[in-house]
């Protein structure tokens, strides 16, 4: 079971830094989806295989979806070329290697602990939206409100700024333009 953990963090840790070292932005949230499906095997092998679910549903699923929209929307890090030119098939040789691995990595997990009981206190889904929302509910809306300032700020930066001309001082310009041409 020791060595079904190094390889998971050993991907997580590839992962990882191919996504902080990677040029192109798309390719980046590749390989952080494949570091958050390690670290979501890292949990299901260490007994927690709600946690493992939350990571796969709420990270690697809504939060990447998320940014992906952002950056599709603001257009971070791309050059003027065609989408082809992204998605060239060698481009995902090595997040496709990692997945494999750990796809690998969890089948076996799954075969061997299922005869293995796991020692611990059952916590079920409603207790913690429970405590999500009763205890930590400031926290949870801070959160949200992070976010969602986030996004926002990212569309005020990114977006193009039209430059605004009066309808009055756009003859003005016709006019000093065709003067200048005189």
């Amino acid at each position: 079971m020791n060595t079904i953990f190094y390889i998971a963090a050993a991907v997580a840790l590839v992962s990882t830094g191919l996504a902080i070292s990677g040029r192109n932005a798309i390719h980046s949230l590749l390989y952080l989806i494949v570091s958050l499906l390690a670290v979501s095997v890292v949990f299901y092998i260490l007994g927690a295989p709600f946690i493992a679910a939350l990571e796969i549903i709420i990270y690697a699923g809504a939060v990447m979806v998320l940014f992906i929209f952002v950056i599709m929307m603001l257009n971070v890090g791309m050059e003027r070329e065609s989408e082809s030119n992204w998605l060239k098939p060698r481009m995902w040789i090595v997040p496709s290697v990692l997945t494999v691995i750990l796809l690998i990595d969890f089948l076996y997990v799954l075969k061997t602990m299922a005869h293995e009981e796991i020692s611990g206190q059952v916590i079920s889904p409603k207790q913690v939206g429970l405590s999500l929302f009763s205890t930590y509910v400031l926290g949870v809306e801070i959160a949200g409100m992070l976010l969602l300032a986030g996004i926002v700020g990212a569309y005020h930066i990114g977006r193009q700024k039209k430059k605004v001309i009066h309808r009055f001082m756009k003859k003005e310009e016709i006019i000093k333009e065709s003067d200048a041409e005189k």
